[in-house]
């Protein structure tokens, strides 16, 4: 085997001079490939081969942190101080984001949930059964935008279906992303696994999301089975190293290629913002510049172009209720984090004050204690 180097792993011309400082400290260059919630796993290069290593996240990095999106992520390149003997390895620095791939956090929150970060190409994995909803892919599609990534759909089990239903599948999928990239698989057949592995070139990482039961993990195994084993090993007699996805994973194809891996996202929270929105629905927008008033609503205001080409057949209704659905939870976002804003900003004007009461009392106790002459 090809003695393994950085590049293997994504590293690139402007991460060695961002890393350059922390290089002269005798620290790793490392990207994340697991985060167990209290540690981190880490893959770094070391005499050829891969090393991996369980990080902890060091004190600067966690305090300089405005919020949790800032914390490092899976693919995430960092700066390791490796531990000697019983001493913990310590996440020093993280490198800087070339793009990153989020959605909103679960429940009321306001918080970036960064999912995982430096990834090129997106494939998200569904189906043209029960599993299929376009208003979903066009929340899919506008997060994928936002990071600047490749979108691939896989449409999987079309076994499972008749050329016509996934053919139509396709086309719809088109319709709302004519850039993104659509191929209709099956993992169980081994069908157009070709056009899967056309994505896997060294330094290339590809991000695979969908829902739980599309057939997901099948189609990883396909990869990591065969010519595409990963950098560990499989017992063919018992199964150990076959894949599941219990954790958010990444993993290096030992042909090339860098795969990470998703639990099972079935509800996709917006965290986009309003320009990426916007181009996704271009057309829509179109129609919103011939509307009547130029504050409509297009809900129920007279002389609204929007809904007159519903009416008139020229745009799917659907597509008009998933526009204002996110555009209603665009809205709701801007509202919560404006007020989060304010919240903070309040919290810190309080520390403030207190803080000055406190230099000043301590003053003048100083002050009367000081002896008189």
């Amino acid at each position: 085997m090809a003695a393994r180097r950085l590049e293997d792993l994504g590293w690139s011309e402007a991460l060695e001079a961002e890393f350059a400082p922390w290089a002269a400290q005798g620290w790793k260059a490392a990207r994340l490939i697991r985060d167990n919630k209290i540690t981190y796993g880490a893959l770094y290069v070391e005499g050829g081969a891969f090393a991996e290593v369980e990080v902890v996240l060091g004190g600067k990095v966690y305090h300089e942190a405005a919020t949790d999106a800032e914390l490092p992520a899976v693919g995430d390149w960092v700066a390791v101080e490796l531990g000697e003997g019983e001493l913990d390895s310590v996440i020093r620095a993280r490198l800087t984001r070339r793009n990153r791939l989020s959605r909103k956090a679960a429940g009321q929150s306001t918080e970036e949930q960064v999912m995982v970060a430096n990834v090129d190409v997106v494939v998200v994995v569904t189906e043209a059964g029960p599993d299929f909803n376009p208003r979903r892919m066009e929340r899919f599609f506008a997060i994928i935008g936002r990071s600047g990534a490749q979108a691939v759909v896989l449409l999987n089990k079309c076994d499972l279906y008749g050329r016509e239903q996934n053919q139509a599948a396709a086309a719809a999928l088109l319709e709302l992303n004519p850039e993104a990239r659509i191929h209709i698989t099956s993992a169980h057949e081994k069908l157009g696994l070709k056009a899967l592995k056309s994505y896997f070139e060294p330094g290339v990482t590809v991000a695979m999301v969908g829902s739980s039961g599309v057939g997901k993990s099948a189609l990883i195994n396909q990869l990591l089975g065969d010519d595409f084993q990963w950098t560990g090993e499989v017992n063919e007699s018992t199964g150990k190293g076959r894949h599941t996805t219990t954790a958010r994973e990444l993993m290096v194809l030992r042909r090339g290629g860098i795969i990470i891996d998703n639990p099972g996202i079935r509800e996709v929270q917006m965290w986009t913002d309003e320009s990426t929105l916007r181009g996704r629905f271009a057309d829509i927008e179109v129609l919103a510049g011939q509307c009547r008033f130029h504050d409509c609503k297009h809900a129920s205001d007279a002389g609204c172009a929007i809904r007159a080409a519903v009416a008139e057949g020229s745009l799917n209704e659907e597509r008009y209720r998933g526009f204002l659905k996110l555009d209603a939870e665009m809205a709701q976002l801007r509202e919560r984090s404006k007020t989060r804003q304010m919240t903070v900003e309040r919290r810190s004007k309080r520390d403030h004050k207190i803080k000055a009461r406190n230099r000043e009392d301590r003053v003048e106790l100083e002050r009367d204690l000081k002896p008189r002459a």
